[in-house]
């Protein structure tokens, strides 16, 4: 049996290239697969392998002084959800490139448990944010929650700033996949005047296996080849979006199959196989075509 861990840990890094290099060869010794981010924040990682392997490697971040209660998402699944694996230093854990620096140790929201999160979500004047990109609200979310009209993180600063400014006098729930964009993001919305900001601890994935995904729409977007994974366990779960051929009910995204395209879209299995796992007419002829049935 596998499993696969996401984690991150906001810290003081002094060397992220150093360290990243020699973070690679650890997960590598390990016969780890997964993608790391190394900044002089910390660190940002989902990675998979067997149940030994983990452990160990859990073990050992637990241990280092540096990631002191580090926190682990874990899911049980077949094989690697990972082809390679990647460690690389970044300028920052979420690209959010912020006019100015938030350091999320000194400013942040209100953490909830799972617990807590759900039981404020029925409270009156209550505005709950999606911290992610629009395409994984589309796969799945929070009901009510508002949806914000950006493809990448560090579109969203600007769009909050002019989108989300009615609701300042309202408490806010915000929550993305693992709890790491609400860190700094909720930061920037105390600075921006709101004055009750919270966040899901551990993000969708923590509160799937706490809460049984409760009041979640759909099915979670994760960033490994898994893509999405269902997290409301009760007999509300539900798949809200559609292939984009067909039209059937599917939760399943693909990355277009044409390389120079790699476009993600809507797809059941049976259109996957008649449209060769292309986006589009187009991509189904484009000579650099890596679809094989």
């Amino acid at each position: 049996m596998f499993e696969v861990l996401l984690y991150y840990k906001f810290t003081t890094i002094e060397d992220p290239e150093f360290f990243a290099a020699e973070h690679k060869r650890f997960c590598e010794s390990l016969g780890l697969k997964g993608r790391i981010w190394i900044a002089s924040e910390g660190v940002n990682g989902t990675v998979s392998g067997t149940k030994e392997a983990t452990a160990i490697y859990r073990n050992a971040l637990a241990n280092d002084v540096v990631f002191s209660g580090i926190e682990f998402k874990i899911d049980e699944v077949e094989g690697h959800t990972f082809k390679k694996m990647i460690v690389r230093p970044k300028k920052e854990l979420v690209t959010w490139r912020f006019e100015y620096e938030i350091d999320p140790l000194k400013k942040t929201g209100n953490y909830l448990s799972p617990e807590e999160f759900y039981k404020a979500m029925t409270e009156e004047d209550v505005v709950i944010f999606d911290i992610r990109n629009d395409y994984e609200y589309d796969l799945g979310h929070f009901k009510n929650a508002i949806r914000a009209e950006v493809e990448t993180s560090k579109d969203m600063p600007q769009w909050a700033a002019e989108t989300l400014s009615q609701y300042k006098d309202k408490k806010v729930l915000t929550y993305c996949t693992g709890g790491i964009r609400c860190e700094k993001f909720t930061g920037f919305l105390l600075d921006q005047g709101f004055t009750d900001v919270n966040q899901l601890h551990g993000g969708i994935i923590n509160y799937g296996k706490k809460m049984e995904g409760k009041n979640f729409e759909g099915y979670c977007y994760v960033f490994d080849e898994r893509i999405s994974v269902p997290i409301n366990h009760t007999e509300e779960a539900t798949v809200i979006t559609n292939c984009q051929y067909c039209g059937t009910p599917t939760p399943k995204y693909l990355n277009c199959a044409n390389q120079e395209c790699h476009e993600l879209f809507l797809c059941c299995p049976e259109c996957e196989i008649t449209h060769k796992r292309s986006c589009s007419p187009e991509c189904e002829k484009a000579e650099k075509h890596e679809f094989h049935s």
